[in-house]
């Protein structure tokens, strides 16, 4: 599967964490992705695919979608094969291309076409398709997006607390962020609601699971109190409920799961953070 991706130049630098290109043959038909805090677009290129989100039944993308910080885990049901451009956001990336509050995309994927319009979409995924190289595509998605770029009031102060959380792993107490920025806590949630999708303590939530996550060594046996512990959790039963919120596996089904995509996809371009959903 051939995978590509480069960090867009200003003004996008800010927003974006990368723009990638993706083609060839998923791993498995369908992927589980475990919830993050990076907003995600996709233009679609080859055949539709499939999203499902906890329990609802599974929406078919054409054109492609845009998705904020999610909650829990959803599934993706890749086409064989599979083309398409993307963007990873950084947490309050994608706000400035939405006609919406990031909430009402949160756990609830948007069509690229009910974001930009049929006709902007039509247009965009015909240049994609005669572009020459991954390279060219990204490009022409990048000048895209800063096309459409727009100002979007809070911006400035969700960027900097958001960042605050990053930094810390989601460990810094919420109520020294508002301190910090001068600002009323009713605000910066309304803010967060409004640009990220999520409040500011449902992202440190975000982020602290998923360094916690993510420094998991799989292939060794793991100590789950003890990650627990030292990732902040009151507990191991708190630690579980969560690890079941964000990824609809228990930490044992999810280390199983892990082992299974190395041993069967050692070295892919999707290893470490997408799992089997079979």
């Amino acid at each position: 599967m051939e995978y590509q991706s480069r960090v867009p130049g200003p003004p996008l630098d800010g927003l974006i964490d990368d723009l990638y290109y993706l083609e060839g043959v998923p791993p498995y038909p369908r992927l589980l992705l475990p919830a993050a805090p990076a907003p995600l677009l996709i233009v679609n290129l080859g055949a539709p695919f499939l999203i499902r989100v906890g329990t609802d039944a599974a929406v078919e993308y054409s054109d492609g979608c845009a998705v904020t910080t999610p909650t829990r885990a959803w599934e993706f049901g890749y086409p064989t094969p599979t083309r398409s451009v993307g963007v990873h956001f950084k947490p309050w990336g994608l706000a400035p291309f939405l006609p919406m509050p990031a909430a009402e995309l949160c756990d609830r994927p948007a069509t690229v076409e009910q974001i930009w319009g049929r006709p902007a979409v039509a247009e965009l995924r015909r240049r994609l398709a005669l572009a020459e190289s991954p390279h060219q595509m990204q490009v022409l998605l990048e000048e895209e997006l800063v096309r459409r770029l727009r100002p979007i009031d809070g911006l400035d102060i969700v960027r900097y607390l958001s960042t605050a959380i990053a930094e810390t792993g989601g460990a810094v107490p919420i109520s020294d962020l508002g301190m910090a920025a001068r600002a009323s806590s009713t605000y910066v949630a309304k803010r967060f609601k409004e640009v990220i999708g999520v409040t500011p303590k449902r992202l440190a939530r975000s982020y602290r699971f998923t360094f916690t996550v993510l420094a998991l060594d799989v292939a060794a046996p793991i100590d789950w109190g003890d990650v627990a512990i030292r990732a902040g959790y009151f507990d191991q039963a708190h630690f579980v409920r969560e690890f079941r919120e964000y990824t609809g596996l228990t930490p044992t089904r999810y280390v199983e799961t892990r082992r299974r995509f190395l041993r069967e996809h050692p070295d892919h371009a999707l290893e470490g953070w997408p799992l089997p959903a079979d």
